[in-house]
């Protein structure tokens, strides 16, 4: 097994055991964890192709759609939407 996708299997199970914690508690392992996924998804770009890649960036933005949908909208200058407002449930 390669050392790429072992270090993708560690980063998977950090990711799941942020998500388990408390909401206040998620936003140090999180912003980590966000900063490098792309380092190992270029990685395994490198080790295992570009369809290997491909398809742990599509995991890596379903995992991370709300977080990079605020610094997007914030990026960009367009009103940022706080949870919970202009939905109705």
């Amino acid at each position: 097994m390669n050392a790429s996708l072992v270090a993708s299997c560690l980063w998977v199970l950090a990711a799941t055991i942020t998500a388990l914690l408390p909401m206040r508690l998620q936003y140090p392992p999180g912003l980590m964890l966000l900063i490098l996924a792309p380092v190992l998804i270029v990685w395994l770009g490198l080790d295992y192709g570009v369809w290997i890649a491909l398809l742990a960036f599509v995991g890596f933005l379903s995992m991370f759609r709300n977080p990079l949908t605020y610094l997007g909208r914030k990026a960009l200058g367009l009103p940022v939407r706080r949870p919970g407002e202009g939905r109705t449930e």
